[in-house]
């Protein structure tokens, strides 16, 4: 894979508005047609309404909105905190050892380490769309235009796990829990976009996928269990997950 309501005028009138002026006693005639001790609703009084209305409608469809996008991050959350959590469960019971990279795998464990903990999860047989807890509802995949989640060629996820084995690149398949230096530190498994980084749910990008840009936020699990929210740092020229950040984040990729 390659990194990487609209305002309207309301035309509010009766037959009196359209009425040529010049009548002396227009005033009286008015008040002969309006029934005693009633106030009198002017345009100007229909359009004030209006306009408040307008305002408190478009406070409570922004915080509409704002409680949607918290519950769907909310779920992100708590699906890769099941996952990071299957995939310490499978290195408890594989001698404390990571996934790594297997003969029989379609793909590079970076994706792939879905089909060695996903039995802690509950799921049996072949991976698929239906794969509920793999799913980030804001997943809006990359290159294609379908999310990670819907994509075979990603084996039914939006969470990657720390193994891009390229070479020189810092990743932690296939080590012991125990060698992890800095396990409250240390990366485990994690929203793809914390690898370039973007961001799903705080997008300063809407719904496009470039630029990549400095302190993207991206929900992380971490090697001792941990998941967080966390901002991701980005150089300006290199994807996120090819070096450790700088100073001053609370992430790193190497288990060093």
């Amino acid at each position: 894979m390659s990194l990487p309501p609209t305002p309207h005028r309301n035309l509010i009138g009766g037959p009196d508005a359209l009425r040529g002026g010049g009548c002396a006693d227009s005033g009286a005639a008015s008040r002969a047609r309006r029934p005693q001790g009633l106030p009198g609703f002017t345009l100007v009084d229909l359009l004030v309404l209006v306009a408040c209305l307008s305002v408190v409608a478009a406070i409570a469809a922004a915080r509409g909105v704002a409680a949607k996008q918290g519950t769907r991050l909310a779920r992100c959350t708590a699906n890769l905190q099941q996952v990071n959590r299957a995939v310490l469960t499978f290195a408890d019971e594989h001698d404390q050892t990571l996934p790594a990279a297997v003969a029989d795998a379609p793909g590079n464990v970076w994706w792939w380490y879905k089909e060695q903990i996903k039995g802690y999860l509950g799921l049996q047989g072949p991976s698929g769309a239906s794969d509920a807890v793999f799913a980030c509802p804001e997943d809006r995949g990359y290159s294609e235009p379908i999310p990670f989640h819907l994509n075979p060629r990603f084996d039914y996820g939006s969470y990657v796990f720390n193994g891009v084995t390229l070479g020189g690149l810092p990743n932690i398949a296939g080590w012991k829990v125990a060698s992890v230096n800095q396990p409250k530190q240390t990366l485990l498994v994690m929203e793809w976009t914390a690898h370039a980084p973007l961001s799903w749910h705080k997008s300063k990008t809407g719904k496009s996928n470039m630029p990549f840009y400095c302190d993207a936020q991206s929900v992380v699990g971490f090697v001792d269990g941990h998941v967080s929210f966390s901002k991701i740092y980005y150089d300006g020229y290199n994807a996120a997950y090819t070096r450790d950040p700088i100073p001053g984040y609370e992430y790193q990729y190497s288990g060093n």
